[in-house]
């Protein structure tokens, strides 16, 4: 079995950009965090620059001194092809001007300002039909409806999306939330599909 340090190592395949001769076989692309989770050390880029989305393992944050990326942040990154999709070998720099998670950390240090879903367990209701309003992957959060009361918007977070073991959301999914009240509206504090 290999490592997944190993894995990275293993031979690229080259497209046609201009790179240093050292990463010959490697793109230079530029993109967008859709999504990073410390826990399993991994997640994906989406740029314009490159068909699909990009692997980024923890591994390559080292020399950066990091080991996970907020969502919404942009790199520059040394990418491969490799037989498993593609790949970040490189991380050339981080900008974390438009990343999401920072101001939610700052957000959630000041309790008056955000609530954490999953401290509400205790006062949500039973798993209840709803669907999808809409939800952006990157600003971390959406709204879903009751299906008998679609004037009502739910909040939902990433965070909550994902502890239910969805990786994202589309319009008008159909799903089951227990909702708790917030202080600016119903909350989703636990999701799954149906």
């Amino acid at each position: 079995m290999t490592s997944h340090d190993d894995q990275f190592e293993a031979e690229a395949t080259g497209r046609d950009k201009a790179v240093p001769d050292a990463e010959e076989g490697l793109v230079r692309a530029t993109g967008t965090v859709k999504w990073f989770d410390a826990t399993r050390g991994f997640g994906f880029v989406v740029s314009d620059d490159i068909q699909g989305d990009i692997l980024i393992h923890f591994s390559v944050l080292r020399e950066h001194d990091r080991r996970s990326l907020p969502e919404g942040a942009i790199v520059e990154c040394l990418v491969a092809d490799q037989e498993r999709g593609l790949q970040a070998r490189k991380i050339l720099s981080i900008d974390l001007s438009q990343a999401v998670m920072p101001e939610l950390a700052r957000a959630q240090d000041d309790r008056s300002d955000r609530i954490n879903p999953a401290a509400l367990l205790e006062s949500a209701g039973p798993f209840e039909p709803v669907k999808v309003k809409w939800f952006n992957r990157l600003r971390g959060y959406g709204f879903l409806v009751r299906e008998e009361n679609e004037d009502e918007d739910i909040f939902v977070h990433m965070e909550t999306v994902r502890r239910g073991g969805l990786a994202d959301l589309i319009p008008d999914q159909p799903l089951r939330a227990r909702i708790a009240p917030g202080r600016k509206g119903p909350l989703a504090v636990e999701v799954e599909g149906r």
